[in-house]
């Protein structure tokens, strides 16, 4: 099974990742997994740090002339926005005297229930771990994942459906689809006007100098039936996949399927009947987005998630300042005006890391030969 650990603050050297249990003999490029960063970096609305990260990584361990080797690969990442903040940031010696403390916690953040919880009196030693920036490494995680996914024929991409009020109505479970539409999409939505107005919502946010959510979806295709299992709940596929996009910094829900909508609808507009066509047994919809029971059952992934707007911008909310017991305006870095295309990059990628151990956990083999000969035939 795979396994990753990420370390790293957000404006320190450099941000590491170990991932274990990655079959040996997996072909593996530096600037496949480099590319993906580059998909994190891109959408309409990011901040200037896009702009000073080169997000080049380095492999240390794990991968031998190209191909994995099935001991653990840890990858470094260095944060070259580090060099302005090394004194702020430094891991020895004693904090400067003229270091100015983060002491205002901004609504929407972990920093006030992080200072608390930690007993710190600088928030900015939470707020450094708890960016957003740290979901690079997941990104480089689930690079890995994809390449394994691929050898598996298997295939997952995202697009986005809505940032603030602007929607997208077109819809698609066709992954080669959905990768051909957003490739020329800088919100990463499937429609050219559905772009555009995205594009208007967030230059109108960045005038009120506020920040913009929105909706994803992540599909997935070529999986087989019976990922996951039905007989215990911390088996089930629906859940690891929930957990693991929560986890993303923003995510504030997540459905399959018609997800909410089948809570409006009557049982026979809920559900997707078997028919035989050809004597093979189909499904003329996908209500419940690729699973049931907890497993797969044939039918692409369609999974869904709402982003919350960032907590950090300049509009700054009413706060206090823990120093003083005064009331005080929210704390303000540097930070995107919708990230929500960045988050259906890393979705991608933690989506991945779950379907690869899924596949391992059902076929298991400590080899890519030995995994993919156990596959079923397509």
């Amino acid at each position: 099974m795979i396994r990753y650990l990420t370390a790293g603050e957000s404006h320190g050297p450099a941000l590491t990742v170990i991932i274990e249990g990655v079959p040996a003999g997996l072909s593996l490029d530096r600037s496949f997994i480099e590319a993906e960063l580059l998909h994190r970096k891109k959408g309409y609305g990011r901040g200037g740090r896009q702009q000073i990260e080169t997000d080049e990584i380095e492999i240390l361990s794990g991968v031998r002339f190209g191909q994995t080797l099935g001991s653990p690969i840890s990858i470094l990442l260095r944060n070259k926005d580090h060099e302005k903040w090394h004194g702020i940031m430094a891991s020895e010696g004693e904090a400067p005297d003229d270091l100015e403390p983060v002491t205002i916690p901004r609504p929407g953040h972990a920093d006030f229930a992080g200072l608390v919880k930690y007993e710190r009196d600088d928030i900015r030693d939470i707020l450094e771990r708890s960016s957003a920036r740290e979901t690079a490494m997941r990104v480089v995680a689930g690079a890995i994942a994809k390449a394994f996914l691929l050898e598996c024929g298997i295939e997952v991409a995202s697009y986005v459906s809505r940032i603030g009020s602007a929607i997208c109505e077109e819809t698609s479970e066709d992954v080669k689809h959905i990768k051909a539409l957003t490739a020329s999409s800088d919100c990463r939505t499937l429609s050219p006007t559905a772009n555009a107005n995205m594009k208007k919502e967030i230059d109108a946010a960045m005038q009120r100098k506020v920040s913009l959510g929105g909706i994803f979806t992540v599909v997935a295709n070529g999986l087989p039936i019976g990922l996951g299992s039905h007989v215990h709940w911390d088996r089930k596929l629906d859940a690891k996949l929930a957990a693991a996009v929560m986890s993303i910094q923003a995510i504030k829900g997540v459905e399959f399927g018609l997800g909410f909508e089948a809570a409006s609808r009557s049982g026979e507009k809920a559900h997707d009947p078997f028919i035989l066509d050809h004597d093979e047994i189909s499904r003329p919809s996908n209500y419940a987005g690729g699973l049931e029971g907890g497993m797969t059952n044939g039918m692409p992934l369609v999974l869904r998630a709402a982003m919350k707007p960032i907590p950090t911008m300049q509009h700054r909310l009413p706060s206090i300042d823990l120093a003083t017991l005064t009331p005080a305006d929210s704390h303000f870095e540097r930070a995107d005006s919708c990230a929500v295309p960045a988050a259906s990059v890393v979705a991608e990628s933690v989506v991945a890391i779950e379907l690869a151990n899924a596949i391992l956990e059902k076929f298991g083999g400590d080899s890519i030969d030995e995994v993919t000969s156990r596959l079923p035939l397509s």
